[in-house]
């Protein structure tokens, strides 16, 4: 099961990028690329990449 968008350890700036752009479970990244992500003003690539593993532990991955 995956853990809830708000439970994963990214910083609050990504937090607020992803929930300013209606992102609000970890499904919903599915359907994003990581330039995508890296788009929204706040997520850098060290939340893209926390995002990506647990999403790859989950047998899920970024849009792309």
């Amino acid at each position: 099961m995956l853990p809830e968008l708000k439970t994963v350890k990214i910083g609050m700036p990504a937090q607020r990028a992803l929930e300013a752009a209606g992102i609000k479970t970890l499904i919903q990244i599915c359907e994003y690329s990581k330039q995508d992500l890296l788009a929204l003003h706040g997520v850098g690539p060290k939340a893209v990449h926390l995002l990506n593993e647990i999403l790859i532990r989950e047998g899920l991955s970024l849009k792309g």
